[in-house]
């Protein structure tokens, strides 16, 4: 599995599938997903998800790039997709976001990594939300 996930923070950005990713370590997608679901908690589709989304708040951080570039550079083929998935995991739209973007220069890395990490799970805050 180890492998598997290895080629998914590789290759995020190539078009990755499951079978592909089933192929290359010679299992069914099927026994693939149960696996990999056992080992790290998560679908390789929801894992390949969620890297290309870290990557995505970083390229959308720097701010030089619209979201459609950001969408392709990622490996997404679907706008309308990558940003559902976005919104899902960090709570804004990409658009929002990048608006948004926070710097993390000067914070230790690991530090970073805390503020900046998506959440999995659909756990997002919701913004629209009002407490009664």
């Amino acid at each position: 599995m180890r492998r598997v996930r290895d080629r998914i923070d590789r290759d995020y950005a190539k078009p990755l599938d499951v079978e592909a990713l089933a192929r290359g370590v010679h299992m069914s997608a099927g026994h693939l997903s149960r696996r990999f679901r056992d080992a790290y908690g998560e679908s390789p589709y929801s894992y390949l998800m969620t890297r290309r989304i870290e990557r995505a708040m970083a390229l959308l951080r720097r701010g030089d790039l619209s979201v459609t570039e950001v969408c392709v550079a990622v490996g997404c083929s679907s706008l309308g997709t990558f940003s559902t998935r976005f919104t899902e995991l960090v709570g804004v739209p990409p658009s929002v976001y990048r608006e948004r973007a926070v710097t993390t220069d000067g914070i230790p890395s690991f530090h970073a990594k805390q503020v900046v990490r998506p959440i999995r799970n659909q756990e997002a805050p919701r913004t629209d939300a009002h407490l009664t």
